[in-house]
Formats: C-alpha cells, sequence, structure tokens
C-alpha cells in the first residue's frame, strides 16, 4: 500500500513539474521581453523544446523603449 501511494505522490508530482514547465515557457514566449534578455539563445532552445513551438518574435515586443542602466552592447549573447 506505500509503494502505490509513493508512486502515486512520484507520478503526480512530474506531472505538475511538466505542466508547470509547459505554462511558464508558453506565458513567458508571448510576454514582452527586456532589452537584455532578447538576445537568449538558451531561452529559446529550451522554450523550443518543452513547447514543441517557435517563438514569434511579431507578437515579443521590447518592455522598455527607453534605454535603461541594462541597454548594453557590451552583453553576451548568451
Amino acid at each position: 500500500m506505500l509503494v502505490i501511494l509513493t508512486a502515486l505522490f512520484v507520478v503526480g508530482w512530474v506531472a505538475v513539474a511538466l505542466l508547470g514547465s509547459l505554462t511558464y515557457f508558453l506565458g513567458e514566449q508571448s510576454k514582452p521581453i527586456h532589452e537584455r534578455n532578447w538576445r537568449s539563445k538558451s531561452f529559446e532552445k529550451i522554450s523550443e523544446s518543452i513547447t514543441g513551438n517557435k517563438i514569434d518574435f511579431s507578437d515579443r515586443v521590447p518592455a522598455f523603449v527607453v534605454s535603461d542602466a541594462y541597454s548594453s552592447n557590451g552583453l553576451p549573447n548568451a
């Protein structure tokens, strides 16, 4: 009985983690994005592998139009 409950708990936890990740990345793909994160190739890779959707950059707009402390061409293309 304890094995069944433990297995059920583990399966539920994995399902919640997967659904949460999917929801997060689908939401992040459509939100305005800050300039310092615009060139984030790692986010694109992870997001596309989890959701199965390519990022549509026509939906993603910069969150800040004015220059701020983070707007720099010296930022890495991580």
